[in-house]
């Protein structure tokens, strides 16, 4: 019952036509991993050039681990049937720096940001994505949707022979796109 009423006691509520609606996101858990596309390649942050991108990487690399190991900040909330709440940081070498969403030019665009994710959010939040399974078959791959655009995801795009962190709309709620899916 104490968990319960510390719990209730961290979220504020709105009432609207819905009934009770969670206005607030508690920090839970944090899992550290690295994320893979469905290449197998790693999610590596390069702050210097403002952008996050999927490689190849080496065995050396991957122990050294910069801009590599994600901490994935699981979040609460009463509203599951989005999906888990989650944000996104990284070590680069000795700065910490978390994901969010910026609009620029008219474009939602993923950024990396020097600084903590708050243990608390009082609302809206451009660091908030919901975790949903990628498939109902896949339980260990994912799709991440940002939490303030309906139907956009977390995804890479070809660039050359870059594979960019992006955002990516997508079209019909059923539609299985590859890119979009991320593994631990």
């Amino acid at each position: 019952m104490l968990f319960f009423l510390s719990f209730f006691s961290l979220l504020t509520w709105n009432q609207d036509d819905d009934g009770l609606e969670c206005d607030a996101f508690c920090k839970e858990k944090i899992l550290h991993r690295v994320l893979r596309n469905v290449n197998s390649q790693l999610l590596v942050v390069r702050p210097d050039l403002n952008m996050a991108a999927f490689e190849d990487v080496t065995d050396q690399e991957m122990k050294s681990g910069n801009g590599m190991h994600f901490n994935i900040h699981y979040y609460k909330t009463t509203t599951p049937s989005a999906g888990m709440p989650v944000a996104f940081s990284v070590q680069v070498e000795d700065k910490s720096y978390y994901m969010c969403c910026e609009k620029e030019c008219g474009k939602t665009m993923v950024r990396f940001r020097e600084g903590e994710v708050p243990k608390e959010i009082p609302g809206e939040s451009n660091v908030i994505f919901f975790k949903k399974t990628f498939t109902s078959f896949s339980s260990k791959a994912f799709k991440f949707e940002y939490s303030l655009e309906q139907g956009m995801f977390l995804a890479f795009e070809e660039e050359g022979c870059l594979r960019k962190l992006i955002l990516k709309k997508l079209s019909r709620e059923d539609e299985v796109d590859e890119t979009m899916k991320i593994s631990f």
